[in-house]
C-alpha cells in the first residue's frame, strides 16, 4: 500500500517567531534560514501576518510589506507563501471596517502572498464571510479556519467534535468561497481523541478537493500526539516547524514528525538530512537572539488556563519590557476564571489576547476592578457572538464600567458606522501628523497600527529585540548608562547620565563631573507654590501627550495615554490647575510611581 503523502508548512518564519520571540525578529537576520530551508525543497512556508505584521513597526522599526518582499524574493516566485489573517480584525485586535478589510487583502496580494488563512476567534462564521470574499476577489488562496481548543476541566457547553462540526457546516452553507480548511488549536490543548474524531467527521463532508489541514502547538506537550490524530482522521496537511523555534511553545519540530512517522503509512515528501543542515543553518542565524525559558517549556497547567503559544512570549516578553515578570504566574492561574467567564471563545489572537489583558487586570487592581477594553467588548457582543452566553455578571460589571451596551448587531456594520475607523479616518490620521505619503500601505498601516504605526512612519520608532547580550546586561543591571529622577525646587527632572553627555528631560548636553567636598549653606527653596504631580500606576510606555507646558487642566481631564500589555491607559488630572512641568516625552518607557506630569494649583 502507498503511503499517503502529507503537506507541510513550515511555520518557523512567522508562528515560530511569534511563539518564542514574542515576534521580535529582524528581517536581515532570518533570511539566510529562508533561503536554506529552499534548497532543502520545502516549498510551503509561513511568511507573516498575525502578530509579525504590528511587531514589526512596532518593535523592529521595520515596514512588514517590505519584509514579505525580501521573504517573496528569497523563497522564490514558486512558493507557496501564506499569511494568517484575524477575520473582520485582520492583523491587530481591533476590528476593521469593510474598506480596511478589503485593503488587507489587496496589499497582502500585491507583495507576494499566495494564501490567506482566516479564522474567527469566536467561531462567528459571519465574520469569515466578507472577509474570505474580499481574499478571493483579490485573487489569493483562502483557507477558512475553524478554531479549537480545550475548555478548562470542569466547563462544557462547546468546543465539542460535534461544536466543530456544526460550525464546518455553518461554514459550507455561507456565501464564502474556500481553498482549504484548516483546524487551528492555537493553545495546544485538545485531547487527541477529539483532534481525531473532528477530522475524521470534516473528512466525510468536505468535497474532495479540499486540502484539511491541522494545526497546534506543543505548549501542552500533546503536539505530536494531535498530529498523529489528525493524519490518522485523514489530514492531508500539518504545520511543522524548525529549530531553534519548534517544540514548547511553538509547533512540533520536522525532525521529530519526521521520526514519529516512521514505520507508518504517512510521507511528509523531505530530505530528512537536507532539513536538519537547514535547522543548523537557521541556529546559526539566530544564535544572538535571547530565547526566554518559557518558549522552551512544556507547561502542564496550559490546559486549566489555555494561553496559545504565539501570545505566551509575546506576553511575557512585554512583562519583561515592564519588569512585571514576577506577575507571571499569577496572571496565568487567574486566566482561568476569565476564560470560565467570558463566553468561552477560542483561546487564539485577539481573544487570547483579551483573556490574557483581563487576567493581568485581575491581578494588578483587583478581580473585575478593571475591565480591560477588548474583553470587555467580547462579553458584550462588539467583536460577534461568543459560542455560549458569557456570565450575566460579567457582561453587568463591562457595560458599566465601559459605557456600552451588549449588542447583537454585526461587528462589521458598526465599524462601518464608526467615525474613527476606516480609509479615509487612516488618511485623516496621516495628513495630520504631516505624512504626504498617502500610498495604500501607508493607511493600512495607520489603520490597522495606530499612533504606533505613525511614529515608524515618522522615523519615531523604537527598537524592543531581545539579543543576548542586552539580556544579560538588563538582568545583571550593568549599563553604560545611569538613569536618575531628579527633583529641584519641586520640579521633576528624568537624568540620564552616558559617557560624557546628560539628557535631562529629553534634551542632550555635554557634562564633566568629579567629587567635592559637600557643603550645606542651609538655603532651601524659595519655591512657595503648590503642586500636584500625577503619577504612573503601572509601568508602560507613553505614546501620548494631550497637553502642553503652561496649559489649563480640569480636574478628570486625560492628559497622557500609556500602553502597556497592548492595553492604552488613560491618565487623567485628579485636580484643575496649570500644566508646570512634563518631565517624560513619548515613547519613554515609564516605571510605576514615575512622575509624569506636575500641574501647579
Amino acid at each position: 500500500m502507498a503511503k499517503k503523502d502529507i503537506d507541510v508548512m513550515i511555520t518557523a518564519f512567522r508562528d515560530g517567531f511569534q511563539s518564542v520571540f514574542g515576534a521580535r525578529v529582524f528581517t536581515k537576520d532570518f533570511l539566510p534560514a529562508v533561503e536554506a530551508t529552499k534548497e532543502a525543497g520545502i516549498t510551503h512556508f509561513e511568511a507573516g501576518g498575525g502578530a509579525r505584521f504590528q511587531s514589526l513597526f512596532f518593535y523592529c522599526n521595520e515596514n512588514a510589506f517590505d519584509m514579505m518582499d525580501q521573504f517573496r524574493q528569497t523563497a522564490g516566485p514558486d512558493a507557496n507563501l501564506q499569511t494568517l489573517a484575524r477575520g473582520i480584525n485582520v492583523v491587530g485586535l481591533e476590528s476593521q471596517s469593510s474598506d480596511v478589510i478589503d485593503l488587507h487583502a489587496k496589499m497582502f496580494k500585491k507583495h507576494g502572498i499566495t494564501t490567506i488563512r482566516n479564522f474567527d476567534a469566536l467561531n462567528d462564521v459571519n465574520n469569515l464571510v466578507y472577509s474570505g470574499q474580499c481574499i478571493k476577489n483579490h485573487g489569493l488562496r483562502h483557507e477558512i479556519s475553524v478554531t479549537m481548543m480545550e475548555l478548562p476541566p470542569g466547563c462544557e457547553g462547546a468546543h465539542t467534535a460535534e461544536f466543530y462540526i456544526d460550525i464546518l457546516k455553518q461554514i459550507l452553507a455561507a456565501d464564502v468561497e474556500f481553498d482549504s480548511v484548516c483546524f487551528k488549536d492555537a493553545s495546544g490543548t485538545s485531547v487527541p481523541k477529539k483532534v481525531y474524531e473532528t477530522i475524521t467527521a470534516a473528512k466525510k463532508i468536505l468535497p474532495s478537493e479540499v486540502q484539511l489541514r491541522f494545526h497546534t502547538h506543543e505548549t501542552a506537550g500533546c503536539g505530536v500526539t494531535c498530529y498523529k490524530a489528525a493524519l490518522e482522521g485523514g489530514a492531508d496537511g500539518v504545520d511543522l516547524s524548525m529549530a531553534p523555534c519548534s517544540g514548547g511553545t511553538a509547533q512540533t519540530d520536522i525532525a521529530t514528525m519526521w521520526h514519529a512517522l516512521r514505520g507508518t503509512d504517512f510521507d511528509l515528501g523531505i530530505d530528512i538530512d537536507k532539513l536538519l543542515k537547514a535547522e543548523e543553518v537557521f541556529k546559526d542565524c539566530m544564535k544572538e537572539y535571547f530565547i526566554p525559558p518559557e518558549a522552551k517549556m512544556v507547561e502542564p497547567m496550559i490546559p486549566w488556563s489555555p494561553m496559545p503559544g504565539g501570545a505566551l512570549t509575546a506576553n511575557t516578553q512585554m512583562m519583561r519590557d515592564n519588569n512585571l515578570m514576577d506577575k507571571y504566574p499569577d496572571c496565568i492561574r487567574a486566566m482561568s476564571e476569565v476564560v470560565r467567564r467570558g463566553g468561552f471563545g477560542t483561546s487564539v489572537t485577539p481573544v487570547s489576547q483579551f483573556y490574557f489583558q483581563q487576567a493581568f487586570n485581575n491581578v494588578m487592581f483587583g478581580k473585575w476592578e478593571k475591565i480591560a477594553d477588548g474583553y470587555g467588548k467580547m462579553v458584550l457582543g462588539y467583536f460577534g457572538k461568543t459560542p455560549i452566553e458569557p456570565d450575566p455578571e460579567i457582561v453587568k460589571i463591562a457595560s458599566e464600567q465601559l459605557g456600552l451596551e451588549p449588542t447583537t448587531k454585526d461587528p462589521r456594520q458598526i465599524n462601518d458606522e464608526d467615525p474613527t475607523k476606516g480609509v479615509e479616518v487612516a488618511k485623516k490620521l496621516l495628513k495630520d501628523n504631516g505624512i504626504t505619503d498617502l500610498s495604500e500601505e501607508n493607511i493600512f498601516i495607520a489603520a490597522t497600527c495606530k499612533d504606533k504605526g505613525i511614529q515608524f512612519l515618522k522615523g519615531e520608532a523604537k527598537v524592543g529585540v531581545r539579543k543576548n547580550a542586552a539580556e544579560k546586561k538588563a538582568s545583571t543591571g550593568s549599563s553604560d548608562a545611569n538613569c536618575f529622577n531628579v527633583k529641584i525646587d519641586n520640579k521633576n527632572y528624568k537624568v540620564t547620565l552616558k559617557g560624557s553627555q546628560a539628557v535631562v528631560n529629553g534634551k542632550t548636553y555635554n557634562y564633566e563631573a568629579s567629587e567635592c567636598d559637600y557643603e550645606d549653606n542651609g538655603k532651601g527653596s524659595n519655591a512657595t507654590g503648590q503642586t500636584d504631580t500625577v503619577k504612573a500606576k503601572l509601568p508602560g510606555s507613553v505614546i501620548k501627550i494631550l497637553v502642553s507646558e503652561g496649559d489649563s487642566v480640569e480636574s478628570g481631564q486625560t492628559i497622557m495615554i500609556l500602553e502597556a500589555m497592548k492595553m492604552e491607559t488613560e491618565v487623567k488630572a485628579m485636580v484643575s490647575g496649570t500644566i508646570e512641568q512634563i518631565p517624560v516625552k513619548v515613547g519613554d518607557q515609564v516605571t510605576a510611581d514615575q512622575v509624569l506630569v506636575e500641574i501647579n494649583l
